[in-house]
């Protein structure tokens, strides 16, 4: 990545370039908006704190161009405090402030963490340890993992363990905390990563994780003690809609390769996912084909005939069936093979064919005008069946041990 890409771009003023000091160890970035009230409490707290670390390390505050007095605080800690430093921005977006913050920095390790400090800062050292050392590429506080205490409401806590659940259900996410406020990258991972992600808000924290996962990077998790802040400002229904938007376009942007993971996959063989990491991506990839598929044939039904609504709904979800499960379940990225395993899922969709289309003749013999709804009921048996059959014939195809051992079997005799 060039100069000019790292900079922090147009409407971002960067005072005294602490960080940008050759040889910090670690930038740590807290994000703000309209936060005088507790800004210069947190950074005196955390300047305290790092005082007791052994590796240098700087403070910064990226200032979401807040409209009270956060800015004129920051320039003055950065004045008394020689560990901090202050950007501003002229607009808003946790992501945009961590981008333009990151990108500027020279720091070896740099990450962030939320100005309230809600958790423990003596999560702190071994959040950092593994990316000094170079074992993991990035680091996460995690208030969802075993060994954690957390102190917050029934209502958030609920929402945080649901929005964490449908990452796994529909993203196959591994990781247990997407939102937590406390991360850290190896800046040389940042720089692969920041380009590939579109949020500049709230959602950048899952787009983060999801890419970095989904290109084999190494995440730690630290259980962390976390407190509960009562003056938090998110709009909760505006985030879960934005959270909601962020997933769908960040899942069709890994499907259809507008994503390109393959400047920021490390080098060496790629680890194919467990059985148990398959089931639930190839369960997922189903459910929305077979959504798909049921809105295909319900628009096409009264045109053309059951049959014909059938045959047309089945071959676009079965194509784009096996590009999604080639990617997201078998993580398959290379164009390689592509043909032979859209044959294989052709193949099996001629098989879900055969079912689909049998189920409903025998359902006309049966009741020549069934009622819609039993017909559905029918299809998605069928679906169910057929789904079965296409996952163990696109693992078999897809398996790179089934590929080593058909190549072994043409290898001529010694």
């Amino acid at each position: 990545m060039t100069a000019e890409q790292m900079s922090p771009g147009p409407g971002t003023v960067s005072t005294t370039p602490t960080s940008g000091r050759v040889g910090t160890a670690v930038d740590l970035v807290i994000p703000v908006y309209n936060e005088e009230q507790g800004l210069e409490g947190a950074v005196r707290r955390l300047d305290d704190y790092l005082r007791q670390l052994p590796y240098s390390t700087t403070i910064t505050i990226a200032d979401n161009a807040s409209t009270d007095a956060t800015w004129q605080i920051a320039r003055r800690l950065e004045t008394e405090l020689g560990r901090v430093r202050a950007v501003h921005l002229d607009e808003k977006g946790r992501g945009r402030a961590l981008k333009a913050a990151w990108r500027s920095s020279q720091a070896e390790v740099v990450g962030y963490m939320d100005v309230d400090l809600s958790t423990d800062l003596r999560a702190l050292p071994p959040l950092l340890a593994p990316l000094l050392s170079g074992h993991s590429d990035l680091s996460i506080g995690t208030r969802l993992a075993r060994g954690s205490r957390i102190v917050r409401g029934p209502k958030r806590d609920f929402l945080s363990k649901g929005y964490n659940l449908l990452l796994r259900g529909v993203l196959s996410a591994e990781f247990t905390d997407a939102q937590c406020g406390f991360k850290a990258i190896r800046r040389d991972v940042a720089e692969k990563l920041l380009p590939l992600i579109d949020d500049d808000s709230w959602f950048f924290d899952t787009e983060l994780l999801v890419i970095a996962s989904e290109a084999g990077l190494r995440i730690h998790e630290v259980p962390v003690d976390w407190v509960d802040d009562t003056d938090s400002r998110v709009d909760i229904v505006t985030t879960i809609k934005e959270d909601l938007d962020g997933i769908r376009r960040l899942l069709f942007g890994l499907v259809s390769g507008r994503i390109d993971l393959s400047g920021v996959r490390p080098p060496g063989p790629v680890r194919s996912p467990s059985l148990a990491a398959q089931v639930i991506r190839f369960g997922a990839v189903g459910v929305m084909s077979t959504l798909a598929y049921l809105v295909l044939y319900v628009l096409l039904r009264t045109a053309v005939g059951a049959q014909a609504a059938n045959l047309v709904a089945l071959l676009v979800t079965a194509i784009g069936n096996t590009a999604a499960n080639r990617r997201l379940t078998f993580g398959i990225t290379a164009r390689q093979g592509a043909v032979k395993h859209h044959v294989a899922g052709l193949a099996a969709f001629g098989v879900g064919l055969v079912l689909t289309s049998g189920s409903l003749a025998l359902l006309h013999l049966a009741a020549p005008i069934p009622a819609r709804g039993i017909e559905v009921a029918v299809l998605v048996a069928a679906n169910a069946a057929a789904t079965l059959i296409r996952f163990i014939a696109l693992r078999w195809v897809m398996s790179p041990r089934a590929g080593r051992t058909r190549a072994a079997s043409r290898r001529p005799p010694r």
